[in-house]
């Protein structure tokens, strides 16, 4: 059998994925209406630890200025249910490329692995359909800034670089950025705009922006001075509803104040998304001058989303909570997409590497576990019900005596309830919230009687999901061969 003919069912047993009979399949192929139309230009821009509400158009930090961001959101479409299946840096990012969940691709734990070589990556698969490909910025999952597979052109860095004198690798040859971090990441790919192209071209712009420690651009390091930050925190999340390790940490948060971020951090990662929100204005501006802004299908998202303080005083991201697994998410492209749409489905970041095959009219490969949200956009389905999450203990997974602070956590997510399970704790209760009723997550309901129905449900659906994608729980870092 040729290596392009291999089926869904080979493909799952390469993985070690066996009993799935009912994974989702993604789309094949384009409808023929859409392999009538000219196939875009494809350009993903990614921050990283960028929550889903630190844009101006959410209107939770009202004085927050991203007019390029907003302008993406007037003339495209903002996904407000948008999430990662892993909230980490380097599973969600594999996620991003491959279409795939954590366990199956085997990203497990950030700096370590990239996804495993028999899953194909969406850029593999578009180089092989004809297009051009740029990977610029942050890779941040096995070491190293050489050049990976499915890219023409290469501009990285190793791990999480720095935001100004960046070691850096084009194409082979060592640099030392000359600008701060975020402004020379979108001089490149505006440079390979620029370029001249006899085939469609895809950008994949990945920012270290708004990662830690926090550094805004010289130019915005005194922006939102005179705004006084609130509390995040809200006095209503009951600890005592919650698991014994994450009561342990509320009341640490709660009585240390150095525990969550300070309030100036949190002014630093805010102010940090103004060099990427310059960034997005000069994309735009150089496709609207070369004429292909229209012929360009631009999407925008974060990597995970991040903590201020809620829940006792939370900083970071990994636990299940919606401030972690929430992410922006913004998509412009006219010729398919209406102005100013929102969009309440459930979309995962699995979703964009079937997406972009889609546009690029390309076969999706049968590894891939998520879905195309076109056809949601189109009205032609209603999108999925559900989704899971998984989250594996650093300090087990990795060997490593850091990140002790969140357990492996396996949660399953609908429209309106949460189910969040803490399989390798013993002694421990789950986390079961009702998001219509306590978007908060404020109230455990696990222990409460006449939830107990509910709980067996999402319990039922749990294993469903996981039958579904043919889900095998990773082994250590350590003991895999």
């Amino acid at each position: 059998m040729k290596k392009s003919e291999i089926t869904r069912r080979d493909a799952l047993k390469v993985m070690g994925l066996t009993g799935i009979a009912t994974i989702a399949p993604g789309i094949a192929y384009a409808d023929s209406e859409r392999k009538n139309q000219k196939r875009p230009n494809l350009i993903f821009i990614l921050t990283d630890d960028q929550r889903y509400d630190a844009m101006a158009n959410m209107g939770r930090f009202p004085w927050l200025k991203t007019p390029n961001l907003d302008r993406l959101v007037d003339e495209g479409v903002r996904f407000d249910n948008a999430f990662v299946t892993t909230s980490l840096c380097s599973p969600s990012r594999a996620s991003f490329l491959t279409g795939c969940y954590a366990n199956c691709h085997g990203v497990i734990i950030n700096g370590t692995l990239d996804p495993k070589p028999e899953i194909q990556t969406f850029p593999q698969v578009l180089q092989k359909v004809g297009y051009e490909t740029a990977y610029v910025g942050k890779w941040h999952m096995a070491p190293g800034d050489h050049a990976r597979s499915g890219f023409d052109y290469w501009v990285s860095f190793s791990g999480q670089g720095q935001y100004y004198d960046c070691q850096m690798n084009k194409n082979g040859e060592k640099f030392v950025a000359k600008k701060y971090i975020t402004d020379e990441l979108t001089e490149h790919a505006v440079e390979f705009i620029n370029k001249e192209h006899k085939k469609p071209f895809m950008i994949y712009l990945s920012h270290k922006a708004v990662h830690g420690p926090f550094t805004p651009a010289e130019r915005h390091k005194d922006l939102y001075n005179d705004i006084e930050l609130e509390p995040l925190d809200d006095p209503n999340d009951v600890v005592e509803d919650k698991p014994k390790w994450m009561q342990a940490a509320m009341k640490k948060g709660r009585k240390d104040e150095k525990v969550a971020p300070p309030r100036k951090m949190i002014k630093d990662y805010l102010r940090g998304i103004s060099a990427v929100d310059d960034g997005i204005g000069k994309i735009l501006d150089t496709l609207e001058e070369k004429g292909i802004l229209d012929d360009t299908a631009i999407v925008f998202a974060g990597d995970n989303g991040f903590f201020f303080s809620e829940h006792g005083g939370l900083g970071d991201k990994r636990k299940a909570y919606e401030q972690s697994i929430r992410i922006p998410l913004i998509m412009r492209y006219p010729r398919m997409v209406k102005a100013g749409t929102k969009n309440s489905g459930l979309v995962l970041n699995i979703d964009l590497a079937p997406t972009f095959l889609e546009l690029a009219q390309a076969e999706i490969p049968p590894t891939v576990q998520g879905k195309s949200w076109m056809s949601v956009l189109s009205g032609k389905e209603k999108g999925r019900e559900s989704f899971l999450y998984e989250y594996y203990d650093e300090h087990i997974y990795r060997n490593t005596d850091q990140f002790k602070s969140t357990p492996t956590s396996i949660a399953i997510r609908t429209k309106r309830w949460k189910l969040i399970t803490f399989p390798e704790l013993e002694d421990e209760i789950d986390e079961l919230y009702d998001l219509q009723d306590d978007p908060g997550e404020l109230r455990n309901l696990i222990k409460k009687p006449e939830y107990a129905p509910q709980v067996r449900q999402m319990r039922q659906r749990l294993e469903g999901i996981k039958k579904q994608i043919g889900y095998v729980k990773p082994k250590p870092i350590e003991t895999e061969k």
